[in-house]
């Protein structure tokens, strides 16, 4: 019981410090990993053990799903260069670059444990990041590279860490079994991902209960993951997929009563995870300072001090070296030669802040959380201490100096938003009232369905006249303002309908990416539920 009362408490300051941290401009999770630090110095706070099997289940997958859901397939393929190059190259050097640091530190330790440490710390958590960044509305390029990196940074970093810590208990792994290996778990996660989709799209289809819904949709995201580590293929990348493929059909199946509570509850969900994440290894730090002396204390301080430093420094040199060799490979074509098409796509400014949103989160205390500590039969991982040690001093490390020094960076860089969402919102909207009000001609009505038309013609010419730079409105209202009406509902489910089919279809043929897509996605939704509500009259909503 005192266990759980601590927990709530811990939640409750988590949701303060939040509020703070919104304030100051700052990552909430540099607040909440500040919390957990203090958290192992307080005396008499329990000491809780958590099943290394289940931590990357319970943290990692509902995280990583909320994440890749909400993912751009078009952004993500026009900048497949620079998310690539950042997934596996920068990766690889940090993995490369803290084994080496560690090994200098730790003569005794085997490289296998070396590398699995340097996968630990090696992927990036964006959430922190754009937390301050959509703040400061920088360029939507940026954003679509750091969300894009933190998807598949994960699933490259975790695979090295598997095979890392399979060397390290079961001893030598020949190099020519691993690339076979590397691929088969690639492609099954893939494939798995897509046939997965399509059988819970098909289930969720036939549910519409809130409540059942979202317990079937967490409760889907554990089992898409836990089967795949059955099958022993990556449950990071197996989850992306079924994500990014449940995305696309998401909106035409589920309907919108469903999907605005849904979406509030999986918020809600992830903040709580990354809370709960930081307090349970803010115990397990407890029980680590109870078990060293003051002299081991400051040796894994060092070690955790040039660790951080090694992570920091490895993501600035992939970020700025790639940055200025795609920049010498353009030049020729900028010079009106022949040239190279940028390979990275980022200029010196951008780069640089790239390079130093290098935030380390929920990833990394999960996959630390996640080594054998023994018991049960089984052996502990070695320098078991010192490695969860130095990754929570690394997300704390960097959560702190890069997350509170990220917004005086932009500020400094005078990087700005390019307005290509707007643009994108504003064309969607004009496109969806067109085709709402040409399906309000189709059907038949009374003097509610005109007056239903007439008012899609103001919302057109205002989304018209927003579209063109003119103002929305000569009230000043948005144009998505004012979509919900009164008038004869089956003429104006009839347009809804429409205007939905229209947005999907601008989606499908990249005309708009999925942060426009989401937008008006939620407007229709919200004009939706103002129609449910309309053709029950006074009955009272239900679910």
């Amino acid at each position: 019981m005192y266990v759980f009362e601590v927990v709530i408490a811990l939640l409750l300051a988590g949701a303060g410090l939040t509020a703070l941290s919104r304030r100051l401009g700052t990552p909430y999770p540099a607040m909440v990993a500040l919390a957990g630090a203090c958290l192992a110095l307080v005396p008499g706070t329990p000491t809780l053990v958590l099943d290394p099997e289940l931590a990357l289940t319970l943290f990692v997958a509902p995280v990583l799903l909320d994440a890749a859901f909400d993912a751009s397939p078009r952004d993500l393929r026009a900048n497949w260069r620079t998310v690539a190059g950042l997934a596996v190259g920068a990766v690889a050097l940090t993995v490369v670059v803290v084994a080496v640091v560690v090994r200098l530190l730790v003569p005794d330790m085997p490289w296998a444990v070396a590398v699995a440490l340097g996968a630990i710390v090696a992927p990036p958590d964006a959430a922190a990041a754009t937390a301050v960044l959509r703040q400061l509305r920088p360029p939507h390029r940026l954003l679509v590279i750091l969300e894009g990196e933190s998807l598949f940074n994960d699933a490259s970093a975790l695979l090295t860490y598997r095979l890392a810590v399979g060397v390290t208990l079961a001893g030598a792994l020949s190099p020519a079994s691993v690339a076979p290996l590397l691929l088969v778990v690639t492609a099954g996660s893939v494939v798995l991902g897509f046939v997965l989709s399509r059988v819970v799209m098909q289930l969720t289809a036939r549910i519409h209960d809130v409540a059942i819904a979202v317990v079937v949709q967490f409760c889907g995201t554990f089992a898409v993951w836990i089967l795949a580590e059955r099958l022993h293929l990556s449950g990071i990348l197996t989850v992306v997929v079924f994500a990014m493929a449940s995305a696309r059909r998401a909106a035409d199946v589920i309907p919108a009563r469903v999907r605005i509570p849904s979406y509030a509850v999986w918020e809600f969900a992830v903040f709580v995870l990354n809370v709960l994440a930081f307090i349970l290894v803010g115990f397990q730090l407890k029980a680590i300072l109870g078990r060293i002396d003051t002299p081991t204390l400051i040796g894994y301080g060092g070690i955790a001090l040039a660790v951080c430093l090694a992570t920091i420094l490895s993501r600035i040199a992939w970020v700025s070296g790639a940055a200025a060799f795609s920049r010498w490979l353009w030049r020729p074509a900028r010079e009106g030669g022949e040239g190279r098409r940028d390979a990275v796509g980022l200029s010196k400014r951008a780069a640089a802040v790239v390079g130093w949103c290098g935030m380390r989160g929920i990833v990394t205390l999960a996959t630390a959380l996640a080594l054998p500590a023994g018991g049960g039969g089984g052996p502990a991982f070695p320098y078991r201490d010192l490695i969860l040690f130095t990754a929570f001093s690394v997300v704390l490390g960097t959560l702190v100096v890069q997350g509170v020094t990220l917004r005086p960076l932009m500020n400094v860089l005078q990087l700005r938003d390019d307005g290509s969402v707007e643009r994108e919102v504003r064309l969607a909207r004009v496109e969806t009232l067109r085709a709402g009000l040409s399906a309000t001609a189709e059907v038949p009505g009374d003097d509610m369905a005109e007056l239903l038309r007439r008012r899609y013609e103001v919302l057109l010419r205002r989304a018209e006249a927003a579209l063109a730079g003119a103002a929305a409105a000569q009230s000043g209202a948005d144009p998505g303002d004012g979509r919900a009406f009164d008038g004869d509902a089956t003429i104006a489910r009839a347009a809804t309908s429409a205007e939905r089919q229209r947005l999907l279809a601008l989606r499908a043929d990249g005309t708009i990416g999925d942060a426009a897509f989401q937008r008006i996605e939620q407007e229709l939704d919200w004009e939706e539920l103002d129609l449910q509500q309309l053709g029950r009259g006074d009955e009272p909503p239900h679910g």
